[in-house]
């Protein structure tokens, strides 16, 4: 964090480290709510992480670097109106192709999950054995809810449509996604399993070279994520994730992410900082892993 004026984009970055064309990353945030079931709010969760970016330290002091040199350019939030889910995903996917064209690497905030299919699409375009890691409470793998097959809850049926996806730290699922995972044989790690032995060998194993990682912040244990739409009991912390996602990053060709699913709660600023620095760390880890 400079003390400098703080410039309004994901970490307060000054244009010479923020200019599109010396970037390798794009922020890109997508206030989208339209099939939250629960809590509301994920529209306003770009803008949050955004605004708590600009009190986190450039300094990373685990890696023992800063990271802003790599360029960090902070696209314009995409309004959706009043699109249905389908219609915003295919928005996305024009937005998202775009950014790779341009040799971006893409961090998309949402929002709520319904959104990571359109950035997906256009990342399974360039990378055809891309595979979906997914950090999630929920599975998302109902075929449609609420008669939406774009819905939230269907998030990661419709990612999977285009390519494989592992799900980690799941801990709810309905039985009739149970049924449907078993019969397709699509591997999920559920969080009482992963208590009881380290499953990151395994995860590995059904990973290919090149990973798209989609963040729901639900992944996150409530005490440490209250802000969020769907909360769920028994997630993870701070330095378990991070190590888990670092050895992710350390073995594979990570090339893009998103984190969605914020719901700010007024006058609570720790789920919001919490993501921002999360984001940071995984720019940290990447920029570390490429030189």
């Amino acid at each position: 964090m400079s003390s400098d004026f703080l410039s309004f984009n994901f970490l307060g970055l000054p244009e010479k480290f923020s200019r599109y064309s010396n970037s390798k990353f794009a922020v890109l945030p997508v206030p989208y709510e339209q099939t939250t079931s629960f809590k509301p709010g994920t529209k306003d969760g770009p803008l949050a992480i955004i605004n708590a970016s600009r009190q986190v330290e450039w300094f990373d002091e685990e890696l023992k670097e800063e990271f802003v040199q790599a360029g960090i350019y902070t696209e314009t939030e995409m309004f959706p109106t009043a699109l249905g889910p389908e219609e915003m995903n295919k928005k996305i996917y024009q937005a998202s192709k775009k950014l790779l064209k341009d040799k971006k690497f893409v961090i998309m905030l949402g929002g709520e999950h319904s959104i990571t299919y359109g950035c997906v699409r256009a990342y399974r375009e360039q990378y055809p054995g891309l595979t979906v890691l997914q950090l999630d409470a929920h599975s998302d793998m109902r075929d449609a809810y609420q008669e939406n097959k774009f819905s939230h809850a269907c998030a990661m049926r419709r990612v999977w449509e285009l390519c494989p996806v592992v799900g980690y730290g799941i801990r709810n699922i309905s039985l009739d996604e149970y049924r449907w995972v078993q019969k397709k044989k699509i591997k999920l790690f559920y969080a009482s399993e992963l208590k009881k032995d380290s499953a990151l060998s395994e995860v590995l194993d059904r990973l290919t070279k090149d990973v798209y990682i989609t963040i729901d912040l639900d992944f996150f244990d409530p005490s440490v994520v209250p802000a969020v739409g769907t909360p769920e009991p028994g997630g993870f912390f701070w330095h378990e994730t991070l190590d888990f996602l670092g050895k992710v990053i350390e073995s594979k060709n990570v090339v893009g992410f998103d984190v969605v699913e914020l719901s700010p709660i007024p006058n609570q600023v720790g789920s919001e900082f919490l993501a921002a620095k999360l984001i940071y760390k995984l720019i940290g880890y990447i920029v570390s892993q490429k030189s």
